[in-house]
């Protein structure tokens, strides 16, 4: 066969790609053998063409593929399953190197060498994505993503439906974890949103991993992509070619027993928000779990998109600007997030209701603007003592401090430091409820509670205090 004027039949830029075969049954080098006029000229085009290429030179055939293009493991394991498993392939792919869409196809040939695999490779590009090429997706694929675009798009609890959600992935890739993570690495943050775990590895949470050497990693993975849409390791020679990319991944991976990964960055307006990835997945089922986690990614990442946003517009207007802290507006807004399932409650939490003494008093015999500076100094005290809880100022002296996930003893010991600031350079002097709950209990009747002993608390000092009972 005459592999030049095979592939000048085609109209749409296409190339013939050669894959060495090893005995071990591993492949070696992947080479562009020979393309048609469509595809070769996009080599001869210096930086302002399409594809913009970052290279000026003319293409030379049999050359490996990495003599134009950056390694992509995606492209590999596209080119292997076509030329070695003798498999019709198709995707169509973003990837984050290109401003363009791909719509590429490769089909085996059969051409007697003993020591190459061949396959066709071809190209349509397109500037903006298609809903039609979007949607000629396999029936299989398609069938899983509209179930979970149904999920998003009719659940009342974002939360709970985006662990449904994190658990269907981890069965397609029948992983033994998988998560969605959450990235903000403008302020070097990153949060869990949801994740699940296979029964059988017993407890695993990547909480117990979200530490500053962590964050540091995940900073790194958008450039170990190196501009592919995804990276999928699923073979030693993956792992090892992760280990030269980024040693410290590829050792953390280690230590974690990961053998396989399947990791998407979440993309929303040319912005990296979080990735998705499952670990130790079925490696024979790799082109159902990339052309479904290609295509469910958009949707995940548009419906987080628009949670965040809902959250932000639900922090505006929620500072009170004579203090500074949160206002009654948040306080109700968080509690509303906590009881219908939005935000999740942990299971130890505590809630104090602190009710500044003597403010009537100064009002009455200073002024309201001696008033606003107790109750400014008020407030500092509460931020010094709970720097890292959240303060409320529930209206007129009355503030709320919630505390999630501490220790009683850490509260309590808070909570008198709060008391001596009554005899410090600013004094003030709360009244103080506080009620501690360890069994995920309601947090209204946790409130409830922690107002009742408050009031008990005021009852004490103005018992002592009565020359302040103006209040």
């Amino acid at each position: 066969m005459d592999l030049q004027e095979y592939v000048n039949q085609f109209d749409s830029m296409t190339c013939i790609m050669s894959v060495e075969k090893k005995s071990d049954g591993t492949y070696g080098k992947m080479r562009i053998e020979v393309g048609n006029k469509a595809y070769t000229s996009t080599f001869e085009q210096n930086n302002g063409s399409l594809i913009d290429m970052p290279f000026e030179q003319r293409f030379i055939p049999g050359q490996e593929y990495t003599h134009y293009l950056p390694k992509d493991l995606n492209f590999e394991h596209f080119i292997y399953s076509s030329a070695v498993l003798k498999k019709p392939m198709h995707a169509y792919i973003h990837p984050d190197r290109f401003n363009i869409w791909f719509n590429i196809f490769s089909l085996p040939l059969d051409f007697e060498d003993p020591n190459k695999c061949y396959c066709t490779y071809t190209q349509e590009l397109s500037t903006e994505a298609s809903a039609d090429q979007l949607a000629t997706l396999s029936a299989k694929t398609t069938s899983t993503v509209l179930k979970t675009c149904f999920k998003l798009r009719s659940t009342k609890n974002f939360l709970k439906t985006m662990d449904e959600v994190i658990t269907d992935i981890r069965h397609i890739c029948k992983a033994n974890f998988c998560c969605i993570m959450l990235t903000d690495f403008k302020n070097d943050q990153c949060s869990l949103l949801s994740e699940s775990t296979a029964p059988e590895i017993g407890h695993h949470s990547l909480k117990d991993f979200l530490n500053n050497t962590f964050i540091e990693i995940v900073k790194t993975w958008l450039d170990t992509i190196a501009g592919s849409n995804c990276l999928i390791i699923k073979s030693k020679e993956d792992m090892d070619e992760i280990k030269l990319r980024n040693p410290r991944w590829h050792a953390s991976m280690q230590e974690a027993s990961i053998k396989s990964l399947v990791l998407f960055p979440l993309q929303y307006n040319n912005e990296n928000i979080g990735f998705i990835w499952a670990t130790n997945f079925d490696t024979k089922n790799t082109e159902h779990i990339k052309e479904t986690l290609e295509l469910t990614t958009f949707f995940i990442a548009s419906e987080i998109a628009n949670y965040q946003l809902l959250q932000k517009l639900e922090m505006l207007s929620t500072t009170d600007l004579l203090t500074g802290v949160k206002n009654r507006n948040a306080m109700n807004n968080r509690v509303l997030k906590i009881v219908t399932g939005r935000e999740r409650l942990p299971e130890r939490y505590g809630i104090i209701f602190a009710d500044l003494n003597g403010l009537k008093t100064v009002n009455d015999d200073n002024g309201h603007n001696a008033g606003d500076t107790l109750l400014k100094n008020a407030a500092n005290a509460l931020k010094s003592s709970f720097e890292d809880c959240e303060i409320y100022r529930a209206g007129g002296d009355e503030f709320v401090i919630i505390a999630m996930d501490k220790p009683k003893e850490k509260i309590e010991e808070q909570i008198e430091n709060l008391r001596k600031k009554a005899y410090g350079k600013d004094p003030v002097s709360f009244a103080i409820g506080f009620y501690y709950e360890q069994n995920g209990g309601d947090i209204r009747a946790a409130m409830r509670e922690a107002d009742t002993r408050m009031y008990q608390d005021k009852k004490m000092f103005y018992e002592m205090h009565p020359e302040n009972r103006k209040r």
